[in-house]
């Protein structure tokens, strides 16, 4: 390790650091409206119950809360879920469920994909209740803004499920972040070995739309085109999806951009706008480039210093992988983690003045390097807490005991920092300036203009 930290000295460095006890940026506490007992259940409604969704059909019960209404648009993927759950109210449209069985609902999981994220969230927090949202956050950079700004309006408890939050590593990694204890950082990598498939043909021609879907429901905010199979595939297309700085970065970014307290950029009393430019294999309007390469600038962050952080995202990312490995030296095992390998395919390597972090995709697990020791005989005292899932942390929250550590006021700047990086692949090469206060790119009219898509009618959200 490279310098021991006292509990003393530690706390000095976060009053210094104008951080809370906790380490982290935290807005104010979000209080309930309902007053619970010990052992009180929440009453849970699922959005999505098949994908994704499907690990909330099981986990929400396992943890000891009710699920009080099931809201999926397509029945038959929703099908093994629906069947769980006999008794419960089953929905194909999530304003239909709020419509009928609101009173009934204490809090909401968001599971479906992207670009619907942000209008299920918004809408259950506009009626009070505590919302759970899969990452990535949401579809662009403004609804990133418009729910980190209605979490604090509405008062409610919420959390992204970037749930490598939750463990122990990853928590012990900020706090060696953010004590200096690996020194200063300069430089941040991030990564993931499967890239898009560049540009593709748009499907052409219409299919029946299938009578187990809601199609208008499914499509959501997003422009109005026929039906066709492909579509469902959403993951390959930028209308519904955020590729792998949505699907991955959501994770692989997050002890760094916390860590490193990127996130008081977006806050009162901060100055300083980062800089981003892209490299990218081809340039795609529609679906995702095959590789892509793209580097934030981030200035000074009170005594923090400027950092370079860059993300790179497909295997023929042009010398990437080689120079993340030779600023790791020798690949190294989990050691005490059952022997297992580095995961090659996504991770995050912070390179301190002293000493590096090499955190998996997850950010679950960690060495430092060069040492490649994950003991804590050495650094500073544990001061974030510790203990449950992320999913419990968040319905401990709503309950009214702690608080959640990736809600919405900070992994709102997370994901609105990650999608400006989408934005930078739209235009390759040309290095954007990003006001994280104002939500604007000051120097590229039609960059600022691609922070926000373009809703279909009827499904707005925010101050529109």
């Amino acid at each position: 390790m490279g310098r021991r930290v006292s509990r003393r000295n530690f706390l000095a460095l976060v009053s210094r650091a104008g951080l809370s006890v906790s380490g982290v940026t935290i807005l104010k506490s979000a209080a309930s409206a309902t007053t619970y007992q010990a052992n009180d259940r929440l009453n849970i409604a699922l959005v999505g119950v098949s994908g994704r969704g499907s690990w909330f059909v099981e986990a929400i019960p396992q943890i000891g809360e009710n699920v009080v209404a099931l809201c999926d648009v397509n029945e038959r993927r929703a099908a093994s879920a629906f069947a769980k759950f006999p008794s419960v109210p089953k929905f194909r449209d999530f304003r239909r469920m709020f419509d009928t069985v609101a009173n009934r609902i204490d809090a909401v999981v968001v599971a479906v994909p992207d670009h619907n994220h942000a209008m299920i969230s918004y809408t259950a927090m506009s009626l009070k209740k505590h919302v759970y949202c899969e990452k990535p956050l949401t579809h662009d950079v403004w609804e990133a803004r418009v729910l980190r700004e209605a979490a604090d309006r509405f008062g409610v408890v919420t959390q992204m499920g970037n749930q490598g939050t939750a463990t122990h590593a990853f928590r012990r990694g900020v706090e060696l972040v953010q004590t200096g204890a690996i020194g200063h950082v300069h430089e941040v990598y991030v990564w993931k070995d499967s890239g898009g498939s560049g540009e593709r043909p748009l499907p052409t021609g219409e299919q029946p739309v299938p009578d187990y879907l809601d199609w208008d429901v499914w499509l959501g905010p997003a422009a109005y085109r026929p039906f066709h199979e492909q579509w469902l595939n959403w993951h390959a297309w930028r209308d519904f999806a955020t590729g792998n700085l949505g699907n991955w970065a959501s994770h692989s970014a997050n002890m760094a951009f916390m860590g490193l307290r990127i996130d008081s950029l977006w806050h009162s009393g901060s100055e300083g706008r980062i800089r981003v430019v892209a490299e990218v294999h081809n340039r795609t309007q529609h679906a995702f480039p095959q590789w892509e390469i793209v580097r934030w600038q981030i200035p000074a962050r009170g005594e923090l210093p400027p950092v370079r952080f860059e993300w790179f995202n497909g295997a023929g990312a042009p010398g990437r992988r080689a120079h993340v490995e030779e600023l790791m030296g020798k690949k190294l095992d989990w050691g005490d983690a059952g022997n297992k390998k580095w995961e090659d395919h996504a991770g995050c390597l912070i390179c301190g003045t002293q000493q590096k972090i090499h955190a998996t995709g997850h950010n679950s697990t960690f060495v430092l390097l060069p040492s490649g020791r994950t003991s804590e005989q050495e650094g500073p005292p544990q001061v974030l807490p510790r203990g449950g899932s992320h999913e419990r942390e968040w319905t401990a929250a709503c309950k009214g005991r702690g608080r959640t550590m990736s809600h919405f006021g900070y992994s709102g700047p997370l994901t609105e920092f990650l999608m400006l990086g989408n934005v930078a692949t739209l235009f390759p090469e040309e290095e954007l300036e990003y006001d994280p206060k104002r939500g604007e790119i000051v120097n590229h009219p039609a960059a600022n203009a691609a922070l926000r898509r373009e809703r279909r009618k009827g499904w707005e959200i925010g101050m529109e």
